[in-house]
């Protein structure tokens, strides 16, 4: 049957099947992989821990794809690393490999004769092995410190022949090292910040409060004892939706916002007689200007609020951001 004719034959619902079967059978590879956790995947974590070059991650084919995004995922994640081209190797690239690193080699079979071309280079430095295999018997698997299991019963091709449950566990299986280093390590969003410093990501991790807030006159402040009109009026200067009320000290005690002003229009009250510290929300939500701007996009979202005082470690307001700022850096 040639190619047209066979696709006039294809329904909907046979392409649906056939997508529903291929997530089942990795759901389930992926799955299996809780079982293959003991103290092997322990070790493997470390030798990632006490290396003290970089991961050289490696693998040909479909897998040699699976270890680019592995060592990737562990660079980005504060595990220097890099992926080696096993086929390179042999000409000129093992002098990449020094006696300080270490070597996670990716094979399903544990076979590839690429790969098996670096265990004598790695025998000689003495650099630990990793393997990530799906036959842990094989000559790889032999071969090494420390095996992971990530075999699978099936794989998701209906003949069963093309790499496609097998690397999605062996990618699943770098995500769990990467993953349980990095909290080892006690990596924090500072750290990840530095090897991400670009796009919206970057914008997200590296700029701080101080670099948006709004300074010296641009901050809107009133006194407790100030009438609301008086507040109002700065509101509608400054222009963030909110006035700082601040004490003799500049220490922040409270807000008055766009919300505070409805609810105490609700309560008909006297806009000339009554005054901020009446009216005005304490204590109220603020943060320091070291702190990152996604921290200040987070607050806003959990406290549904739309501007924030900025205050030094005392609690003297040194500036201001609204919801606004944050839209035009680019964090939000």
């Amino acid at each position: 049957m040639n190619a047209p004719a066979a696709l006039a034959n294809v329904t909907d619902e046979d392409l649906l099947s056939a997508a529903r079967r291929a997530l089942a059978i990795e759901a389930r590879a992926v799955q299996a992989l809780l079982t293959h956790l003991d103290v092997r995947f322990a070790a493997a974590c470390r030798l990632c821990l006490g290396c003290q070059g970089r991961v050289v991650v490696t693998g040909m084919g479909k897998s040699g794809h699976v270890a680019r995004k592995i060592a990737a995922t562990l660079a980005s994640t504060g595990t220097p690393a890099f992926f080696l081209h096993p086929a390179e190797a042999g000409h000129g690239d093992l002098g990449m490999i020094t006696r300080a690193d270490l070597v996670l080699a990716l094979s399903n079979s544990g076979e590839t004769p690429e790969v098996l071309q670096l265990l004598p280079h790695l025998t000689r430095l003495a650099v630990p092995l990793i393997a990530m295999v799906g036959a842990p018997d094989s000559t790889l698997g032999r071969a090494a410190a420390v095996v992971l299991d990530v075999s699978v019963p099936e794989e998701a091709c209906p003949l069963n022949l093309a790499p496609t449950a097998s690397t999605t566990t062996a990618l699943a299986m770098g995500d769990a090292l990467a993953v349980a280093v990095l909290e080892a390590r006690g990596f924090t969003p500072q750290d990840f910040a530095r090897s991400h410093p670009g796009g919206r990501l970057g914008r997200q991790l590296l700029l701080r409060v101080e670099q948006l807030m709004r300074i010296g006159a641009a901050i809107p402040t009133v006194r407790p004892e100030a009438r609301l009109a008086e507040g109002l009026l700065e509101m509608s200067r400054k222009g963030l939706g909110m006035t700082v009320i601040t004490g003799a000290d500049a220490r922040v005690i409270g807000v008055f916002t766009d919300g505070d002003l409805r609810r105490a229009l609700d309560r008909q009250i006297d806009v000339h007689a009554i005054t901020m510290r009446e009216v005005m929300t304490a204590p109220c939500k603020t943060i320091g200007p070291q702190e990152l701007a996604a921290e200040a996009v987070h607050l806003m979202e959990l406290h549904r609020i739309t501007a924030l005082p900025v205050v030094d470690t005392e609690g003297r307001v040194v500036g201001a951001l609204n919801v606004h700022d944050l839209f035009r850096a680019g964090v939000v």
